[in-house]
C-alpha cells in the first residue's frame, strides 16, 4: 500500500532521513517509534509531500508519488493527522469536518462519513457548533482524526496522537484508531513516542535513530525486545 524506498531528506545541509525503508501493506497498523528528534515527523512530511526527499522515492498503491504535491497526495487517499494537531481554531467543528471533505463532490457519502465520525466521538456531535480553538486538547485531537476521516482516505497517518494529552483520553483515542482500522480496513501509520501504546496497537514497528531504521520486526515481538523495553518502554 505504501513503501518508502532509500529516502534522504535534508533541512538545508542537516541529513535527517539516511536511506531509510518503510513498507506498509494494505490493512495493517504500523507504528514508527525513537526519540524526540529522530526523524519521525520528517518521515510523515516526507510521505505527504511537504517536505520533498532529495534521495529515494515514496510509491502508493504502486505509484510514485514521490514529487506530488500533497493536495494531490490527499486525493489519492492519503490522509495525515499533524503533531500539534492544527485544526482551524476559527471555524466550527462542523466547518472543520466540511473543510477535511472540500476536495470531494459525493454529497451522500460524505454525509454518511459525518455520521460515522460523530458516531466515533460524540462529544464533536455536541459541539458541532462551537469553534475548534474553544475545544480542549483531546477534543481536538478528535476533531483531528475525524477532519482527516472526511477525506475517506485509504491510508491514516498520524503523527504522534497522544501528544499532551492526558492518560485517560489517550487510551481513547488509541482504542478509536483501532476500530477505525476494523471498520473499514484502513490502513494507519502511526509515528508516536509512546512506544508501548503505539507497539500495542501495531501489527508491525519500525524503530528510527537519528534519521534510519535501526530495527524492524512485529509489534509483539519489539515490545519483549530487551534493548527496545530499556531504551523506549522504561523496563
Amino acid at each position: 500500500m505504501l513503501k518508502l524506498k532509500d529516502i534522504h531528506t535534508y533541512y538545508g545541509n542537516i541529513h535527517a532521513l539516511k536511506g531509510i525503508n518503510i513498507e506498509i501493506n494494505e490493512g495493517e497498523i504500523v507504528s514508527l517509534i525513537g526519540a524526540n528528534g529522530a526523524g519521525k515527523s520528517t518521515t510523515l512530511m516526507t510521505t505527504c509531500g511537504i517536505i520533498p526527499a532529495k534521495r529515494g522515492s515514496v510509491e502508493f498503491k504502486g505509484e510514485d508519488i514521490t514529487h506530488l504535491s500533497p493536495d494531490k497526495i490527499v486525493a489519492l487517499g492519503l490522509s495525515q493527522v499533524p503533531e500539534g494537531r492544527r485544526i482551524f481554531p476559527f471555524l466550527t467543528v462542523a466547518e472543520n469536518l466540511d473543510m477535511g471533505a472540500f476536495l470531494r463532490n459525493d454529497k451522500d457519502e460524505i454525509a454518511k462519513d459525518l455520521g460515522y465520525v460523530y458516531g466515533l466521538f460524540p462529544i464533536l456531535a455536541e459541539r458541532k457548533s462551537q469553534t475548534g480553538g474553544t475545544l480542549s486538547g483531546g477534543e481536538q485531537q478528535m476533531l483531528a482524526i475525524s477532519r482527516a476521516l472526511m477525506a475517506r482516505p485509504t491510508v491514516l497517518l498520524l503523527d504522534e496522537p497522544s501528544l499532551g494529552l492526558a492518560p485517560i483520553i489517550v487510551k481513547q483515542i488509541f482504542s478509536i484508531i483501532k476500530q477505525i482500522n476494523k471498520d473499514h480496513g484502513t490502513t494507519i501509520f502511526i509515528v508516536e513516542q509512546n512506544a508501548n501504546l503505539a507497539l500495542k496497537a501495531a501489527n508491525r514497528g519500525y524503530v528510527m535513530e537519528n534519521g534510519a531504521i535501526t530495527i524492524t520486526d512485529t509489534g509483539a515481538n519489539l515490545l519483549v525486545n530487551e534493548d527496545i523495553k530499556k531504551a523506549y518502554l522504561g523496563i
